[in-house]
């Protein structure tokens, strides 16, 4: 919301005690802002390292809970893409978001194979889901400087190769997605 200038120049000439008060009260009302701050301020932005290897463990955790339905994946890859998501918003890590979608996606594609493989009214949803991840993905990818891509080209063609094999195939054509980036 955009604050009047009338109000902002209020606030600037209010005593600072007053402001730093207010700030803690407001502080306490938005968790990701206390997050970012403590990320930012207490940690000083150095532990993006041990903030990604504490997520690519639940996401190793998660994938070993031997699901056996579409469904009950979907619902585990969008719990853990929320994680990502919530990662990023706290430290800006954009490489990280990459990694880690990556990671994802690699990891349940592969580790569920055997449910995703045919496509049903019952893995629709999965297979949409994963056709849309993957061009999020390679949006980001392809955005990145071109020393970074060397890094990730490799998984993002594995992710590619099991996106087309398996129930998320038909969706990964419609969108045109590609089968495989060249390095």
């Amino acid at each position: 919301m955009a604050l009047p200038d009338q109000l902002k120049k209020a606030i600037i000439q209010m005593p600072a005690k007053e402001k730093d008060k207010l700030l803690l009260r407001l502080i306490t009302k938005d968790q990701t802002l206390a997050d970012r701050l403590h990320f930012e301020l207490i940690e000083d932005s150095a532990t993006i390292p041990e903030r990604r290897e504490e997520i690519i463990g639940r996401i190793t955790r998660t994938s070993k809970s031997n699901q056996n339905t579409p469904g009950w994946v979907l619902m585990d890859m969008r719990n853990l893409s929320g994680d990502i998501a919530y990662h990023v918003k706290v430290t800006k890590d954009k490489i990280g978001s990459i990694e880690l979608n990556l990671f994802l996606m690699n990891t349940f594609m592969e580790e569920y194979a055997p449910i995703l493989k045919t496509y049903s009214s019952r893995a629709d949803t999965c297979a949409l889901y994963l056709a849309k991840k993957a061009q999020v993905i390679l949006n980001a990818f392809n955005k990145l400087d071109e020393d970074y891509r060397v890094d990730y080209i490799n998984d993002t063609n594995r992710m590619l190769t099991s996106l087309h094999t398996l129930c998320s195939k038909m969706y990964a054509r419609q969108m045109e997605i590609p089968t495989e980036l060249e390095s």
